[in-house]
């Protein structure tokens, strides 16, 4: 089982978990958590085994220096830490992890059981994957709940969704087995581009979780590290009259398919995020 070691009491805790890998496209979700731990200062109370989950020949540990310049090995491994975000009135638990090689039901069962030490109380899942979607366009962003009170309360939806399925499938699932509320957001990564990092699709789960948490999150970098992303990538496409085509045709098809209700949604949320954050700089 995990040691939670030196956690304090804290106050009704929301979940944030990531997990790299399968769930993972361009390392979105887990850039979201590790951007959450910096800004929010969060420390590292408890972490897995990862002899008890990991296979090494896959997930290799890493051998490096630390500050005193001994030699010392990382091994892969999923921690939990806590953080008190300002102005939110209520303690933030975040796993931050890679999926697990092996016995996956005990991974989440563990992980479970020190989230209700820590009393957490409800649990958010990030997740990315690729799709037909162009970088030219807002980060499509899908939320799904386990719960009908949580999809009414928040406009999302039950997930449909029939096939193969990673961690955070699983976690979600063992969640609703121990009646813990999850909730779960998955960015859309246009696959073209697929390799790490993706920071506009990063900022598009981060604004989820300030709509979620009814907060203004510190970004500091990420707005022009995502303006320098799709710099970047339209380049890309014009050095390639296929690529720069390619990408046409699916801005027609998104802007054919996106409703007007929707983009005027998508607009005035994001005005309420700079109000929020106005406010937060005062």
């Amino acid at each position: 089982m995990i040691e939670i070691e030196d956690a304090p009491d804290l106050v009704d805790p929301i979940v944030i978990a990531a997990f790299e890998g399968w769930n993972d496209a361009a390392d979105v979700a887990s850039s979201v958590v590790d951007h959450l731990m910096l800004a929010w200062g969060a420390r590292v109370v408890g972490a897995v085994d990862p002899e008890d989950f990991y296979d090494f020949q896959v997930n290799r540990p890493v051998v490096g220096s630390d500050e005193l310049g001994h030699r010392r090995i990382t091994w892969p491994t999923t921690q939990i830490a806590v953080a008190s975000p300002p102005d939110l009135g209520r303690d933030i638990i975040l796993v931050r992890g890679i999926e697990p090689n092996i016995r996956w039901r005990q991974f989440c069962a563990e992980l479970l059981a020190a989230v209700d030490e820590l009393g957490g109380e409800l649990v958010v899942t990030l997740g990315a994957l690729l799709a037909d979607t162009p970088h030219t366009r807002p980060i499509p962003v899908t939320g799904t709940a386990t719960e009908p009170e949580l999809v009414d309360r928040l406009k999302l939806e039950q997930s449909t969704y029939e096939g193969p399925t990673g961690i955070v499938g699983v976690f979600q699932d063992a969640c609703v087995s121990v009646d813990m509320p999850a909730v779960s957001y998955w960015a859309a990564v246009p696959h073209y581009v697929a390799q790490p990092p993706c920071p506009k699709a990063t900022l598009a789960l981060i604004g989820q979780i300030e709509d979620l948490l009814e907060i203004s999150i510190p970004l500091g970098e990420l707005p022009e590290e995502a303006r320098a992303w799709e710099r970047g990538v339209d380049e890309l496409a014009e050095d390639d009259e296929d690529v720069a085509d390619y990408v046409r045709a699916l801005e027609e098809t998104r802007d054919t398919t996106d409703l007007p209700e929707a983009s005027g949604e998508a607009i005035a949320r994001e005005f309420e995020r700079y109000l929020k954050r106005r406010q937060s700089d005062d």
